[in-house]
C-alpha cells in the first residue's frame, strides 16, 4: 500500500484548494493501493523563520522555533509520494506554504525524501497560477522528489459547474502520470545535471565547509563523500567521466569559496544583525 500526504497550504480547509486535493486522493485511492491523507498546514503551529542559520550550521534539533516542523516532516518521510497543495495568493504560493519551505530550508542543503515522489495542486481566480507550480516543483525536487507535473485550477468561488468539469478532468490525468511514477524504480539514474549537482556541490561541501558544520558531518555520516550519487546507482563509463568532472569543477569552482571573498573592510567591520 502506497501512502500519499497532501500538504494544504490554504487556511480554508472545505475550500477550492481542499476541494481539488480531495478529489486527487479519491482518484489514486480508486486504485486501490494508495491511502490518502490531507494535512492542513493551518492546523499545526509553524512559526516564521528568524533566519539565525542554526539548521544550516549545527543542525535542525538546534533550531530555537520549537514547533510542528518535525511532526510534519515525519509525515513526509513516512509517506511515498507528497502533493504540495497551494492557493495563488497575491501571484505566488500562500504565507501558510512559504512559512513552512522555510522552515525547512535546511533540507536544500542536506537533501532526504529520495524514493519518494511529490507533486503540486496549484488553485488560483485569475492567472499565474503556472509560475506558482513551477516553484513548488522547483523546490521539491531540491528536497529529493521525484517531479510529476501538477495541475493548476482557474475558478471564483463557489466553483461553477464548468470550473468543477475542468478541475476534475484535470486532476485526473494528473493522478494517472502521479500513480504511475508511484509504481516505478525508486533510485533511478540521475541525469547528467542531477549528478552535477550532486558531485560539484559534495566536493564544495568537502572542500571549504567547516569541519564543524552540519553539512560536512552530514555527508559524512550518509557515505556521499566516497558515493557516487545520493544513494546507490550504476553509472555508465560516459557518467562516470563527467562525475570527474564535476568533482573537478566543485573543488576548484570560486562559487564555494565564499569566505574567502569577503573582502577585509568587510571582515573587520563591527557586527550588526547575523541575517540580512
Amino acid at each position: 500500500m502506497k501512502r500519499v500526504t497532501v500538504l494544504l497550504g490554504s487556511p480554508h480547509n472545505g475550500g477550492a484548494t481542499y476541494t481539488a486535493s480531495r478529489k486527487f486522493l479519491d482518484y489514486l485511492e480508486a486504485y486501490g493501493d494508495v491511502e490518502g491523507e490531507i494535512v492542513p498546514l493551518a492546523k499545526y503551529d509553524i512559526r516564521t523563520c528568524r533566519g539565525c542559520k542554526a539548521c544550516f550550521q549545527h543542525g535542525e534539533e538546534r533550531c530555537p522555533l520549537k514547533d510542528d516542523r518535525d511532526v510534519i516532516i515525519e509525515k513526509m518521510l513516512d509517506s511515498d509520494g507528497v502533493i504540495f497543495a497551494s492557493p495563488n495568493y497575491s501571484w505566488g504560493v500562500s504565507g501558510l506554504m512559504k512559512g513552512f519551505l522555510d522552515r525547512i530550508a535546511f533540507v536544500f542543503h542536506r537533501p532526504r525524501f529520495w524514493g519518494r515522489t511529490a507533486s503540486s495542486i496549484v488553485v488560483q481566480g485569475m492567472f499565474r497560477g503556472d509560475k506558482i507550480r513551477d516553484y513548488l516543483e522547483f523546490v521539491a525536487g531540491g528536497l529529493g522528489f521525484r517531479v510529476v507535473k501538477g495541475s493548476v485550477t482557474r475558478t471564483l468561488e463557489p466553483m461553477t459547474e464548468d470550473a468543477l468539469r475542468k478541475m476534475d478532468a484535470a486532476l485526473k490525468r494528473q493522478s494517472e502520470r502521479f500513480h504511475a511514477e508511484l509504481l516505478r524504480e525508486p533510485y533511478p539514474t540521475p541525469s547528467l545535471f542531477k549528478l552535477g549537482m550532486f558531485r560539484m556541490g559534495r566536493s564544495g561541501v568537502r572542500a571549504y565547509a567547516p569541519r564543524d558544520q552540519r553539512d560536512y558531518a552530514f555527508y559524512g555520516e550518509q557515505g556521499w563523500f566516497e558515493s557516487d550519487y545520493y544513494y546507490p546507482t550504476h553509472l555508465g563509463p560516459v557518467k562516470k567521466a563527467f562525475g570527474a568532472f564535476f568533482d573537478w569543477l566543485g573543488t576548484n569552482t570560486s562559487a564555494f569559496r565564499v569566505a574567502e571573498t569577503v573582502p577585509a573592510t568587510e571582515q573587520s567591520r563591527p557586527s550588526g544583525p547575523a541575517v540580512q
